[in-house]
């Protein structure tokens, strides 16, 4: 059986890949694996600005009242908004109509539980196992069994309000821009900052149903750099099309991504005694420079596999509070149960006014080391070659040794494609090159 689930929901081209069956039959089942035993259960949904957003809404809603569900929409707000209003509206499940940084003609659904929290993948498999059982054993209530839906208009400020409330500092003084690619933030990012009383600089807030993502937004945050130096504002924060992930701009204009968005946050924390245990949780990915500067600040760093979830997962064991990935997908677990990208611009911008120093200041406590990322294409059955063959373990060792305890190799096999990812960092962009592609022609002439 393939997965319907991916790493992030359920995935594809919208009316082609993902059709309104399949999301009729993700309501249906969902609603029913999500609440079963409960007494008229109810089921947050939401979507972002994509033009199939309707039409997979009024599906997937269908299904859920199918099943006797109440479906309760929320209309486009970002998907941490549903995370958080779960709880806040003492709902049973959410569900989010998003393809987040995808381009338009994708969407997605993803579903949360009754905590906020993405599903563990045994329930995503028994929703698809119902789906492929043609929903045997599915109740289908007549009369007034049958579900309701309606809809919240208060959804869009009970979630900026609930942003707003995780900090202490307000904005006044501040000028500050911001790129809503489009998507979900078009809205809720502005009237949060605005209540802040920030001095506010939009650009791409004006979604029309086929722009999201469009050469804007956290995967193209090039027009915002320059509009943060042209319009000459303190800092500017880019999110992706459904605001679970954010990345800064200093007021020079450099980007500063996910790995310094950390370290910046976790050395605040720490500093008010609110950093658990004095650990950030990252995964492999994460610069080698972020290692070097939680050293020297005493902070421990845990790493996980690529993908928030599993961040996540190391962050709940434990009860750390702050984790994430360079990508901006940032985790405040004292605030919500997945990344954040509205409560992490917000976070960002409160360091800024507290310690009084410019964004390029604060990201200065940690540098980047040179990274070099290389693919080579290897049949699945020889994925493992480089830690199997004598050659490339002693080669790899080399490596390391040559780079003296700033550099590393990380080898990555793909969990999709027949290809192996050959990572390196080191202090010298040109060596760390001519490394990689060593190594990577050394596997080749073995497969």
């Amino acid at each position: 059986m393939n997965r319907m689930f991916g790493t992030d929901g359920v995935r594809g081209i919208a009316n082609t890949e993902l059709t309104c069956e399949i999301a009729y039959g993700l309501g249906r089942a969902g609603a029913y694996v999500l609440t079963e035993g409960t007494h008229k259960p109810k089921i947050l949904v939401a979507k972002d600005t994509r033009i199939s957003g309707d039409m997979l809404e009024a599906a997937l809603v269908a299904g859920i009242l199918s099943v006797g569900a109440e479906a309760v929409m929320l209309g486009v707000i970002p998907t941490p908004a549903v995370a958080h209003l779960i709880r806040e509206y003492n709902a049973d499940a959410g569900i989010m109509i998003s393809a987040s940084h995808n381009p338009v003609e994708y969407n997605g659904i993803k579903f949360f539980d009754n905590k906020g929290y993405k599903l563990r993948d045994e329930l995503e498999d028994e929703i698809q196992r119902i789906i492929e059982n043609n929903f045997e054993g599915v109740p289908t209530p007549i009369g007034n069994a049958l579900g309701r839906s309606y809809v919240k208009t208060s959804a869009l400020d009970d979630y900026v309000n609930y942003a707003i409330s995780t900090i202490d500092v307000d904005f006044k003084g501040l000028k500050i821009a911001l790129d809503c690619a489009n998507g979900a933030s078009s809205t809720a990012a502005v009237k949060a900052f605005e209540k802040l009383g920030a001095e506010v600089h939009v650009i791409y807030n004006k979604p029309d149903g086929t722009n999201i993502n469009e050469n804007c937004g956290s995967t193209h945050p090039e027009d915002l750099q320059e509009y943060v130096v042209s319009e000459k504002c303190d800092l500017g924060f880019a999110f992706d099309g459904d605001a679970d992930r954010c990345l800064a701009v200093d007021e020079k204009g450099n980007l500063i991504h996910g790995d310094f968005i950390l370290m910046m946050c976790a050395k605040h924390l720490k500093e008010a005694g609110k950093l658990k245990d004095d650990t950030l949780v990252v995964t492999v990915m994460s610069n080698l420079g972020l290692d070097i500067a939680c050293k020297r600040e005493g902070i421990n760093v845990i790493k996980t596999k690529v993908g928030d979830r599993y961040v996540l997962e190391e962050m709940v064991k434990d009860g750390y509070v702050l984790g994430g990935e360079q990508s901006g997908h940032i985790i405040f677990l004292d605030h919500n149960s997945t990344g954040d990208g509205l409560v992490t611009a917000l976070q960002v911008a409160a360091i800024r006014k507290k310690e009084n120093k410019t964004l390029s200041e604060l990201a200065s406590i940690m540098k980047e080391l040179p990274q070099v990322l290389v693919n080579a294409k290897v049949p699945n059955d020889k994925k493992n070659i480089y830690l199997e063959d004598e050659e490339i373990v002693e080669a790899i060792k080399n490596i390391e040794e040559s780079l003296h305890g700033v550099g590393r190799v990380l080898i990555r096999p793909s969990g999709t494609e027949p290809l192996v990812r050959v990572m390196l960092e080191g202090e010298n962009q040109e060596e760390i090159d001519k490394m990689a592609n060593d190594l990577v022609n050394l596997i080749l002439s073995k497969i």
